[in-house]
């Protein structure tokens, strides 16, 4: 922020300097998991190993969650407080952040240990798939001890954008995916250790992230971690947390998604077949379904990287009480949503079975059949997706916490869910329940709209008053 101004620079500039490293290390965060299902996809474990980590991919979800609540929480009222002055916030803001992350991730560290049973019933892990569910289990605790430094690191990241520092934060993500990349094989193919390895190259990752991110704590550009700003502020906190809301009701919407269809996979798996007259069973489906969702994050980790790029500009902006550049950086946010959005459906239509065969090989017909219906039906309405995600950021960078959570919450919990178990329950059929993600990105996206409008009416009033 010392090299550019907030106020005067021109907003495609300013965003493609903040955007650009932030799109680059949400691609790289969401390449952790999608990288893991690559390598477990060509290895032993094939199906079985794909469907194990969509079981567990749920709780790593929360986890980056509840990092995110905290972090982009504090990030938006660093924002806020910046462009009001407001030094002693600006410091509390991120020290308060700092405390309350270290607490989260002891918290769901011991919850990932202790309740592990629990939490892989409850995302649809059936004991009677024997294989499935064994590596079920050593995914989730190998991945537990690493949660501490993934949460952390993820929580520290929009700190150090937020800071002016963006290409730091980027490189802090890049190393830990680029480790991830090159151990994986190393221990799934030359040790042998399959699911457990590619589990073990994830955290190696993850602590790589973590150390960078907490050693740019020693000098930062903006803001100083002392002793009065690391006691815990209830206003402060109280402050950040609703900011942060809906980047985890963003998060958590995911696991419900997750959950909800697994379950639905294992109640209407077997009942539902292919073409070929044979059930889809259970494997299939849910490695499937993972794969889609992992695919899905790629293009929404771009939207949000993007959207989060513009938050320094707009949270700025909406303190300063500059409504103009604020709508002109929403204008072209939105733009850039509808390009991505357009690409990606364009792959999800007409180039399904080479997306599905980038996971594994030998894949039989009903496995290639149901990816193509996920891929088509599934992540039909992704255009839509792309612009309902971003508006919630966008609302949140305006300070519109309530907003910003109810759209984030409408999408994927109001309108999916009632959606998806509706739909399964009457057709009894894993592949008509797809429909249900397309009827909730139409209805999320006239609410969002109708939302961002109010909330920019409401600003310029109050700049007006």
């Amino acid at each position: 922020m010392k090299e550019m101004s907030m106020e005067k620079e021109k907003i495609p500039k300013l965003i493609r300097k903040f955007a650009i490293p932030c799109v680059i290390s949400m691609i790289v965060a969401a390449l952790y998991n999608i990288v893991d299902q690559i390598f477990i996809g060509w290895s032993e474990a094939a199906a079985f190993g794909n469907a194990a980590t969509n079981i567990v991919y749920p709780f790593t979800v929360i986890s980056l969650a509840f990092a995110l609540l905290i972090g982009d929480g504090v990030a938006a009222l660093f924002n806020l407080s910046l462009g009001a002055k407001d030094k002693e916030k600006i410091n509390k803001s991120i020290g308060n952040g700092l405390v309350l992350l270290i607490f989260t991730s002891i918290v769901l560290t011991f919850i990932g240990l202790v309740f592990s049973k629990q939490i892989l019933s409850l995302f649809g892990g059936n004991p009677n798939e024997v294989e499935c569910y064994q590596y079920s289990k050593d995914y989730l605790r190998i991945i537990c001890y690493g949660l501490p430094f993934y949460i952390i690191g993820q929580g520290l990241n929009a700190t150090i954008r937020s800071d002016g520092s963006p290409k730091y934060a980027m490189m802090a993500t890049l190393i830990g995916a680029i480790a991830n990349i090159i151990l994986d094989p190393i221990f799934i193919f030359v040790l042998k250790m399959s699911v457990k390895g590619a589990a073990i190259a994830t955290i190696i990752g993850q602590i790589l992230t973590f150390m960078i991110s907490v050693w740019y704590l020693r000098k930062p550009k903006l803001f100083k971690i002392d002793r009065e700003a690391i006691k815990l502020d209830k206003e402060v906190c109280k402050k950040a947390i609703s900011l942060g809301l809906a980047s985890l009701i963003t998060q958590l919407a995911i696991v419900i998604i997750i959950a909800v269809a697994n379950n639905m996979v294992n109640k209407y798996g077997y009942v539902t077949l292919a073409s070929t007259g044979k059930p889809y069973g259970v494997v299939t489906p849910l490695a499937v379904i993972g794969i889609c969702m992992k695919v899905f994050g790629i293009v929404i980790s771009i939207i949000v990287g993007v959207s989060l790029g513009g938050m320094p500009i707009i949270g700025y902006n909406m303190g300063a009480g500059n409504i103009k550049r604020v709508k002109e950086t929403i204008k072209y946010i939105l733009l850039i949503d509808v390009v991505v959005g357009c690409i990606a459906f364009i792959l999800f239509e007409f180039f399904p079975t080479f997306i599905i065969n980038i996971f594994g090989k030998g894949n039989s017909v009903e496995y290639l059949e149901y990816a193509k219906y996920c891929l088509n039906i599934f992540l039909g309405g992704i255009i839509l997706t792309c612009l309902v995600k971003s508006i919630s950021i966008l609302l949140q960078s305006m300070g519109s916490s309530f907003k910003s959570t109810f759209l984030a919450l409408a999408r994927d919990v109001i309108f999916f869910v009632p959606a998806i178990v509706i739909i399964a329950t009457i057709s009894h059929s894993v592949v008509t329940m797809l429909i249900s993600a397309i009827i909730a990105d139409v209805l999320s996206f006239i609410l969002g709209v109708i939302l961002l409008k109010i909330e920019l009416q409401n600003a310029s009033v109050s700049v007006i008053k």
